[in-house]
């Protein structure tokens, strides 16, 4: 239980990490991709791929 306790953070606090190392690099485009609770949740859950998707809903809505 410990375990997966501790890959479920791992994998947060990897998503938040990424999430705002994206924000510091494509700030200077007008890319804003906010980091809430369902941003962290599919980026942590689908990792790189679903980073992709919300950069495309960006897009796509915007």
């Amino acid at each position: 239980m410990l375990k997966i306790v501790f890959n479920l953070v791992r994998k947060v606090v990897f998503a938040f990490l990424i999430l705002y190392g994206l924000d510091l690099l494509v700030n200077s485009l007008n890319v804003l991709i906010p980091i809430n609770i369902f941003t962290l949740g599919t980026t942590a859950f689908l990792g790189i791929p679903g980073l992709l998707s919300l950069i495309a809903m960006f897009f796509i809505i915007r």
